[in-house]
């Protein structure tokens, strides 16, 4: 497979898995005693998804090799946090949002990371954007880790936002900073900045 054709997967996969991520925080925002049944599989075929292809990103070849510096190791991580919940998912019931606070913290800090580079590659009107929104969603992965909230329902709509927040910026960071070079033009797909 060539790095273009890895790189266009990567970064339509990485959108999808974005909006994915909002639609499950949605649902359980608005449902929250039924996403309690079904939560672990649901976010454990979610982590597997996203860490592939997070993997996936790594190797193909983004042009300012933003989106996806960190995505080898934390692509792996995600992916078998995801087979860990899936096939332990009685025994971590109780630690089931502690475990999502701590991917989505970690996820906001490498964002942060690519937030300093795309100042250093003269994106000015991007970082602070994208900065913004992963300084929110690692309070909301932190608040998910330490705050214990009174009720399941309370607790499953903090993670619903949580994940809404993590879909978000996943989205904004695939949209804005991975850059598809065209083969043989020079051009590069994706918005252009002023």
């Amino acid at each position: 497979m060539n790095s273009l054709r890895m790189l266009k997967i990567a970064r339509n996969g990485y959108i999808i898995i974005s909006l994915l991520f909002c639609a499950v925080g949605v649902w359980m925002y608005s449902r929250p005693v039924r996403a309690a049944e079904l939560i672990c599989i649901l976010v454990g075929i979610l982590f597997i998804l996203s860490g592939t292809i997070k993997m996936i990103g790594y190797f193909s070849k983004d042009f300012y090799c933003l989106a996806f510096q960190f995505d080898f190791a934390f692509g792996i991580l995600m992916a078998a946090v995801g087979v860990i919940i899936i096939t332990r998912r009685s025994i971590l019931q109780d630690l089931i949002f502690s475990i999502f606070g701590l991917m989505i913290l970690a996820d906001s800090l490498f964002k942060i990371q690519i937030c300093m580079d795309a100042r250093r590659f003269g994106l000015d009107t991007l970082w602070w954007k994208i900065m913004i929104i992963a300084l929110v969603t690692g309070v909301l992965g932190t608040l998910l880790m330490i705050v214990p909230f009174d009720g399941a329902s309370v607790m499953m709509q903090v993670g619903g936002i949580s994940f809404i927040a993590e879909g978000l910026l996943n989205l904004f960071v695939a949209l804005f900073t991975v850059r598809i070079l065209e083969a043989g033009s020079g051009r590069y797909s994706g918005p252009q900045y002023s």
